[in-house]
């Protein structure tokens, strides 16, 4: 079963969902349900609340139902007709009105004894559906066509796949993912907190957590600045005019931040990108062709007013911080520029341990005024794109509609240790921008040209990528990433002395190794538990045999027995793990 039809038996069982749900509770009103990415859902308007207890009960309902479905059939009504077929459903009534506005019939689709307004894509034949491939799994708040000033609706969701089997191994991720949860990380570890005084979608980062933070982001520059690119600031308000003359006022508006000035007229917001702010750096002094490529990075924050109900841990936020960078070159470099941005993803990704494929994010054709710029300008980006991806040998594929309004872009997208997919670092061809800010360089012909821009975050959104990275792994850092790479643990107070001494030793070699000593007189079996639950790579246990010898017992994460060494020994082997950031 290929992709769409997997879609099209979800979209199937979400019409199964909703005969199941009418049947069962007779004065709900049903509005929509599609497919999505691992299954189904459908928003319903319950006369009495239901609880998940229920939804065993409304899934036995769909497997009864289910022998008795085959094709789906197409009919065709008319508003009014429509309308009689759900009396006192003002969810049904608006989007018929809406599909019906010039003067068309609206489609509907019959299996079984249940019809309902669809624009169709079902299942073949829904006697090819193993009933113990779905299941339902929750139930969640949803407003109205997502608009939060409409009435917030009951949402089922349900999973579906090819086969039992496939269900069963979906389930057992969910689970693990579960475990993984960088909410429960975060708290427990004590990476980040989010306080309600702050506000929702404003993280706070703790030693530890920031700690993480300026390791990734120390590495993200340096692979850059090693290339070239250099280090510019800008601030984090700026009037309004600059992202009206941009593009991002018309299309993004009522995503920013506003802010008042109590001094001057001036309508200010608090920055969402740095894109415009690093065009007027460029535009600051003439520019020749031999200048280029010039390039520009900056680690800054960013701000954008999500919906509330989007935010969720570290992964949808309200302050954004992007290891972001933005190169101004001629035509001829943009190969060039993007061989050294792909240098630099596969390095990064390597060395967190995470595979790539790229996910070439072209414009909708059908919808060509989402974007701004010339038909020519986007088809010849396009094809830039695609000849990179194709002589990098880059495992590829395209995706119309996943564009940014002002230019195509590699989305590299990489897999976590339980096999999700994440888009994370992005490269992105700008033709656009440049023309309306009116950039320019001087030629060899002395004439004005106008700059290619490519924009570019190797970790997007870091906030967004830690809630990855901590899931991917599962707070089981790398040595060179930990926030205590050791810990030094006596078995009792005669030992502390010698565990000081192990540390010092430690840091003499590596004054920058991240070493604790346990000094608390708890049982050395509490000790190791505390330390295993906080994920220390490397406990040394020290009592009265290893003095006597002068060496450290070497356990590392996972209860792996290391055994008996000096500390030279396990000093040396930390130093490579550091260095060569295992």
């Amino acid at each position: 079963m290929n992709n769409e039809e997997l879609q099209n038996k979800r979209h199937s069982l979400a019409h199964l969902l909703a005969a199941a749900v009418m049947q069962l509770y007779p004065n709900t009103k049903r509005t929509i349900g599609p497919a999505i990415d691992d299954g189904f859902y459908f928003d319903f308007e319950f006369s009495n609340p239901i609880s998940e207890d229920d939804l065993p009960k409304i899934e036995k309902k769909m497997r009864e139902i289910l022998p008795s479905w085959d094709k789906f059939e197409r009919h065709e009504l008319t508003a009014d007709e429509a309308k009689n077929e759900y009396p006192n459903n003002e969810y049904k009534h608006e989007l018929i009105d809406e599909f019906t506005s010039d003067g068309s019939k609206v489609s509907f689709y019959k299996s079984g004894n249940y019809w309902d307004l669809c624009r169709g894509g079902h299942a073949e034949s829904m006697k090819s559906i193993d009933a113990e491939s779905f299941k339902l799994t929750k139930l969640a708040g949803a407003y109205w066509r997502g608009d939060s000033k409409n009435k917030m609706l009951t949402r089922i969701y349900g999973l579906a796949f090819n086969t039992k089997e496939e269900l069963e191994e979906h389930i057992t991720m969910l689970e693990e993912a579960e475990k993984r949860d960088h909410r429960k990380l975060g708290a427990s570890l004590d990476l980040f907190t989010i306080s309600d005084l702050v506000g929702k979608g404003l993280p706070l980062f703790t030693p530890k957590g920031a700690l993480i933070r300026e390791l990734l982001n120390e590495y993200s520059q340096g692979l850059r600045l090693a290339k070239g690119w250099q280090r510019v600031w800008s601030p984090h308000i700026t009037k309004n005019d600059l992202y009206k003359t941009s593009g991002h006022w018309a299309k993004f508006g009522d995503e920013l931040f506003l802010v008042k000035s109590q001094e001057t007229s001036d309508e200010l917001v608090m920055k969402p990108m740095n894109c415009p702010h690093h065009q007027q750096i460029f535009a600051s002094r003439p520019r020749s062709y031999r200048d280029l490529p010039i390039k520009y990075m900056e680690t800054t924050t960013v701000y954008r007013d999500e919906k509330a109900g989007e935010l969720m841990g570290l992964s949808r936020v309200r302050s954004i911080t992007q290891d972001d960078s933005h190169t101004f070159c001629t035509p001829d470099q943009i190969e060039q520029i993007y061989q050294e941005l792909i240098d630099v993803t596969k390095t990064f990704y390597e060395t967190i341990g995470m595979k790539l494929r790229a996910r070439l994010s072209f414009r909708d054709p059908k919808q060509p005024e989402k974007y701004l710029g010339e038909s020519e300008l986007w088809d010849k980006a396009q094809n830039i794109l695609l000849n990179i991806a194709k002589k990098n040998n880059l495992d590829y594929f395209q995706a119309e509609g996943e564009a940014a309004f002002y230019g195509p872009k590699i989305d590299f997208m990489a897999k976590d240790a339980i096999g999700r997919e994440h888009q994370l670092a992005t490269p992105q061809l700008d033709f656009v921008q440049p023309m309306r800010f009116g950039l320019t360089y001087t030629d060899d012909a002395g004439q004005d040209q106008t700059p290619v821009m490519i924009h570019f975050a190797l970790m997007g959104s870091i906030e967004r990528f830690l809630s990855v990275y901590i899931e991917h792994t599962a707070g089981n850092f790398p040595v060179w990433l930990a926030p205590a790479q050791v810990t030094v643990l006596p078995i009792s107070d005669n030992q502390l002395a010698y565990a000081q001494k192990v540390k010092e030793e430690i840091l003499t070699h590596i004054p920058n190794a991240r070493v604790d000593v346990d000094v608390r007189g708890e049982s050395i079996g509490k000790k190791i538990r505390e330390a295993a639950g906080q994920k220390v790579p490397y406990m040394l246990i020290v009592g009265a045999k290893e003095i006597e010898a002068s060496t450290i017992s070497v356990r590392g994460r996972g209860e792996a027995d290391l055994g008996s060494m000096s500390v030279l020994d396990f000093t040396n082997k930390l130093q490579n793990e550091i260095e060569n950031k295992l």
